[in-house]
């Protein structure tokens, strides 16, 4: 496996010139991104109850479709990191970065827009479900150019640093959907919730993917003059030419993105169901340990460059291996339980979020760095990360809600087994 990292060991060009300047491009970018992505996450019940046909008294069905619709969305994700991530290693990284703000931005205007089943029958769940499949190849195509984009303009030692900044500005974009998706439960009353306050996130969202298409038209690019003159790579020669790397990068994956949904998007529904948490405190709860989650993001990068990545990926693997089922066993109808609970997973978490994209940019060579991240790390979020609220969800609708913490756990622990092979890197150069 050592011999997989040497290709990434030389370098040949110097980091971006105004470092501070990237850092804004990539992150408002970014946030906005995953501020579009995310809202559907935290109105998921509003939208089950307009968007689909309602099922019996009590029944989970229309919240399993809404959840449904929500893992298709992640299945666009590895085409997006494919398309996107070619057009990266291609074009430039900002040319896929300027594409993927603009399609998010559509998609959320369009997932907004969406009528009601009782205005429009089968077209309102046909049309969310386009809107998820944009926003799902616009999100894609944003890790793998971004998280190229991050590390190739950080400077010596500071690729983890950097790396962090993909989650601080992923964290900020989810924790002002959290914010407003309280603001509006906290204001509205269920009527006007379920009759137009779902929507005004999505069309916020839309306005501000305009922001942030502004400020990446700024920013530099930052593939090599010799990457720029080469050959430009045929669309899927990362996986042809490197599949031991691309299955490496889904092996360091899965366990994170499965925790990762879990803890920041699917726990709130998870208190809900199986803890009797009011829907307010739940999204307040998320709310403020998304906030402290985006503080640690830094730290872990800063430890990272001066400790290594396999350390932190280790505290992350074996943590959640041990302590998933008896965190989620301890939730119980107590805002105090729960957010103890989200800050004890989050600080666990940073040990993969904060590094993750230099563990991932340190795998591929230049030529296809792009591309060749995005589409097993996207393949592997659609298949375990996506499906993390339908799973759990559905493991409570057949009287088994128990079982979903030990699906977790047994995730972390087979990425635990890599981590304990991986090389470290963080210390090596990166070539550009």
């Amino acid at each position: 496996m050592v011999a997989i990292m040497t290709e990434t060991t030389r370098t040949d060009s110097p980091p971006a010139s105004r470092p501070v300047r990237q850092l804004l491009a990539a992150s408002v970018g970014n946030a906005v991104e995953w501020y579009d992505w995310y809202a559907y996450t935290f109105l998921a019940t509003y939208i089950a109850a307009e968007i689909f046909p309602k099922g019996a008294d009590n029944s989970l069905v229309p919240l399993l479709s809404t959840f449904a619709v929500f893992a298709v969305g992640f299945f666009m994700r590895p085409v997006g990191g494919l398309l996107m991530g070619a057009i990266a290693d291609r074009r430039g990284r900002r040319a896929a970065l300027t594409v993927t703000i603009l399609l998010m931005g559509g998609s959320s205007l369009l997932v907004g827009l969406t009528p009601t089943y009782e205005a429009a029958g089968v077209l309102a769940p046909l049309i969310l479900v386009v809107a998820r499949l944009l926003q799902g190849l616009s999100v894609g195509g944003e890790f793998a150019a971004s998280t190229t984009f991050l590390v190739e303009s950080a400077g010596p030692g500071r690729r983890g640093l950097f790396s962090s900044f993909q989650y601080v500005s992923t964290t900020a974009g989810q924790l002002v959907a959290s914010g407003i998706a309280t603001l509006l439960v906290d204001t509205l009353s269920d009527g006007q919730m379920n009759g137009w306050g779902w929507r005004v996130p999505f069309v916020l969202g839309a306005l501000l993917s305009l922001v942030g298409f502004w400020i990446r038209q700024g920013a530099e690019e930052t593939r090599s003059t010799e990457q720029q003159q080469a050959p430009r790579p045929g669309l899927l020669e990362a996986l042809r030419r490197h599949p031991r790397q691309s299955l490496l990068i889904c092996g360091i994956t899965a366990g994170g993105t499965i925790a990762y949904y879990t803890w920041t998007s699917y726990l709130p529904t998870y208190a809900e169901l199986n803890a009797g948490i009011e829907k307010s405190d739940a999204l307040l709860a998320g709310t403020i340990s998304l906030a402290f989650f985006a503080l640690l993001q830094p730290l872990g990068g800063l430890l990272s460059d001066r400790y290594g990545r396999r350390p932190l990926l280790l505290f992350f693997g074996l943590g959640f291996t041990l302590l998933t089922v008896p965190l989620l066993h301890a939730l119980r109808d107590s805002f105090a339980v729960l957010l103890l609970v989200q800050c004890a997973g989050m600080v666990l978490l940073t040990g993969f979020t904060s590094i993750s994209a230099a563990v991932n940019a340190e795998v591929f060579p230049p030529r296809v760095r792009a591309a060749g991240i995005g589409f097993p790390y996207s393949l592997t979020v659609a298949l375990f990360g996506g499906t993390a609220p339908y799973v759990g969800t559905l493991f409570k609708e057949w009287g088994h809600s128990g079982f979903f913490p030990w699906y977790v756990a047994v995730l972390c622990l087979g990425s635990s087994l890599v981590y304990l092979r991986l090389p470290e890197t963080a210390h090596a150069e990166l070539r550009r």
